[in-house]
């Protein structure tokens, strides 16, 4: 099983940006204790401040991988180009948040990319993607069956 992750804008700085929001823990180590959690798991790692970046890996990943779980950071309440490459994929995308953006600032409660994902995942804190982990192997199950 190969799952894409794709983090956006500013997630670069996890455990420095923010600490109360975000955590202490950068991704990478983050990434570390999934891949030794799943140790059956192929993950791929992606990260980027440019959207369309973001968008060229979504192409490029989005057709062989078996699942995809995307942080789109500020661009998920703001790209209609990331919303229209995940709806051009095959691979069911996760949407993922380590904050709960209902209890965020206004502007942070749409996503647009919401509409293209299978399901969105919010306000765990970096356990937003093991809990993301769980729902695409239980989808790609599915499929398989």
């Amino acid at each position: 099983m190969r799952i894409e992750i794709i983090n956006g804008p500013n997630l670069n700085l996890l455990g420095r940006r923010e600490p109360e929001k975000y955590g202490h823990s950068s991704f990478e180590n983050y990434l570390d204790a999934l891949k030794e959690r799943y140790p059956d798991i192929v993950f791929n790692y992606y990260q980027s401040n440019v959207e369309g970046e973001i968008i060229n890996e979504i192409h490029t990943t989005g057709f062989s991988s078996d699942g995809m779980i995307l942080n789109a950071g500020g661009y998920t309440h703001t790209s209609v180009s990331i919303t229209d490459a995940i709806a051009a994929i095959p691979s069911p995308v996760i949407e993922v948040h380590i904050t709960n953006l209902a209890a965020r600032e206004d502007f942070r409660h749409s996503s647009l990319i919401g509409r293209n994902c299978t399901g969105c995942i919010s306000g765990f804190g970096l356990d937003s993607y093991r809990l993301a982990v769980e729902a695409l192997i239980e989808i790609i199950k599915s499929k398989k069956k």
